[in-house]
């Protein structure tokens, strides 16, 4: 397997902690019963700690998407360069600053992570097209 394949599951796999961990951290503060109940009733706002949990989530998952869009476009050319390599290490390690900062309720320097992110994400997708 590739490099940025590799980098693709290690995407996966954080998304998939931070599935659980927001529903875990909703699952806290509602109760088990409203976990398991079908949902129908407004609950109050969450918590700072779990909100940010699950607006990192999902803030993740409109990301996410484009970057295996980027890997696997660049895979399916051929491109296996210095773009796509630091590019996938830029985002992988840019989502994962962005939740300890996001979580802890850093401003300002989280979105520095997102543009690293972002940029890294870019870079990758840009590899297939920039001659070696």
């Amino acid at each position: 397997m590739s490099f940025e394949l590799s980098m693709l599951t290690a995407a996966v796999v954080w998304g998939f902690i931070q599935l659980v961990a927001a529903a875990q951290a909703t699952n806290a503060q509602y109760g088990l019963r409203w976990a398991a109940s079908p949902r129908d009733a407004e609950m109050p706002p969450l918590k700072p700690i779990p909100g940010r949990i699950n607006r990192n989530f999902r803030n993740y998952m409109e990301t996410f998407p484009f970057f295996a869009a980027a890997i696997l476009t660049a895979h399916a050319a051929g491109a296996h360069n210095e773009l796509t390599h630091w590019g996938a290490i830029a985002y992988v390690g840019g989502r994962i600053a962005y939740t300890a900062l996001y979580i802890s309720g850093i401003p300002l320097i989280r979105s520095l992570f997102w543009n690293i992110a972002a940029f890294g994400m870019l870079a990758v997708l840009a590899a297939p097209f920039v001659p070696h």
